[in-house]
Order: structure tokens, then sequence, then C-alpha cells
């Protein structure tokens, strides 16, 4: 019993040293007042596989979002909810095309982790949700809405408390696209060291740059853990990849990516393009 205790220490306290010195690399903590938002990330699938016969309509997912789910969230508080379908990108030609059967993507901020779940909780027991949202909610077994929802509850970086809406997306710009990438870790510590490098510099690189990043999140649950998650965005599609193109070679980027001390902190990297559907607050 002493041994295994005296290795549970050990083994505790290494573990502790290792994190201290990931964290040594992050920015420092956010002002006073300035807690960290947490987001929701959803996924509609809507093409059919085990679920649906058919690939289900968007229609009725999307009406329910502006006319019960958005107000809804409005009315407790949460805004500037993003609502996306994917697009496929040619970047060698510029351009860009809606992906088939593409699934929904939503993005919704909560100030605080009692806000979303408080509101997560009883959404659609509210009447006017589910009158409002009623073709949506009470979809028949055999027809589905939906083949399936995925979820991930993430936190804000600390070089990127709250959100940072662009101009052109306040504006509703009817050219502007967004750009979602997740970057798998092979080990938690090491998800933790890719977060440090974006605290340490690279958020600021990307505010730099003009590449209007929207938020950044480390991921606490859902599918695909150790993960980091977050959007940048632009106009258009071709001040977008503009940006993209700067932040490659920048030396500061430069000097960051060959920094022994964040070797190794990525095991796959999955960039989805994103186009705002008509109801979407962002």
């Amino acid at each position: 019993m002493t041994t295994s205790r005296r290795d549970f220490l050990a083994t505790s306290l290494a573990a502790g040293a290792t994190l201290a010195a990931t964290r040594a690399h992050a920015a420092p903590a956010s002002p006073a007042g300035g807690s960290r938002e947490h987001y929701d990330v959803r996924c509609y699938h809507l093409k059919a596989d085990t679920r649906l016969k058919t690939s289900a309509a968007r229609d009725p997912l999307e009406s329910y979002l502006e006319k019960a789910f958005l107000p809804a969230l409005a009315k407790r508080g949460v805004r500037n909810v993003g609502v996306f379908t994917e697009l496929k990108v040619d970047k060698q030609k510029g351009t860009s095309e809606p992906v088939a059967d593409s699934p929904v993507w939503l993005l919704i901020p909560y100030a605080s982790l009692e806000s979303y779940a408080d509101v997560s909780a009883d959404l659609n027991a509210d009447p006017a949700v589910q009158s409002a949202g009623a073709a949506y909610l009470n979809a028949q077994k055999a027809s589905p809405a939906f083949e399936r929802v995925d979820s991930w509850l993430l936190r804000a970086f600390r070089s990127m408390p709250r959100m940072e809406i662009p101009s052109f997306s306040k504006s509703r710009a009817p050219g502007r696209v967004f750009e979602m990438r997740d970057y798998e870790s092979h080990s938690e510590l090491k998800a933790l060291n890719k977060m440090a490098m974006f605290d340490d510099g690279e958020t600021q690189i990307m505010r730099d740059l003009g590449m209007s990043p929207l938020f950044f999140g480390q991921a606490l649950s859902g599918p695909n853990l150790p993960h980091l998650r977050y959007i940048t965005s632009g106009p258009d599609l071709a001040a977008h990849l503009a940006g993209w193109k700067k932040f490659g070679p920048d030396p500061r980027w430069q000097k960051m990516k060959d920094d022994p001390r964040y070797a190794g902190n990525t095991s796959r990297n999955t960039a989805r393009f994103l186009k705002p559907a008509a109801c979407s607050e962002l």
C-alpha cells in the first residue's frame, strides 16, 4: 500500500510539473471581469446513413432554428449564434460550391458554463418553442428530421476569452465565408501544449494579418478528444484565402513552428469551409 501511494504521488507530481511547464508559455490570464465564454458547437447530420433511408430536407430544421430556437435563445440572453452549411473550396481556382447533403453547423456562445446548462436543459420544453418548431420537433419516427446530432462543449482560450465578430459579419456581407479547423492531438498534454502555442502568439498573428478569427475553444466534451477548434473568416473567399497565404511565411509563425517547445503537438488537422445560412446571426 505504501509503495502504491508513493508511486501515485510521484506520477501526480510529474504530471503537474509537465502541465505547469506547458502553462508557463501561455498568455496571462484575462483581465478582471473578463471571464471566458463557453461554446456549444453542434452538427446536424442530414445525409442518410443508419437512421435515414433518404437524406433529410434542410428546410424543417432551418425553419425551426429561425422561428423557434434562435428567438428562444435571444429571449434568454444568448445572441450572435452562427448557423452554417459546408462549402467545397478549390483553393487553386479560388472557387466554391455547396456540399451536397451538407450538415448544418451551429455555433452557440454562452457567457458562462451555468448559462449553457440552464438554457440547454429546458429550451425545447418551452411551449413557445414547441409551438413555433412543431414541424421539426414532432417529426415522425419513419421520417426523422436528421440522421444524428453531434455536440461539443468548448471553453474559450485566454488569448480570446470572448468571440470577436468582424464588421463584415455584423453587416451580413453576402459573400462572407468562415473556415472551421479542428486540431487533434495524440495526448492530452500535447493538446494543452497546442493551446499554449495559440495563447503565446499564434492568435495574435492571425489578428494582425487580418484573418478575422472568430473564436478559439478547447473541447471539453464531445467526439474525437482531445482537440481544439477555431474559426477564421473573411468578407469573401479571395480575402480569406489571401490571409492564409500571408500566415505561412510570416516570420513570427516560422519561429513558433520551429520552436522545439511546440514539437509534435498536433496529429490531425481538419478544415471545413462554411457559408452562413439565411437565419445566421454571424
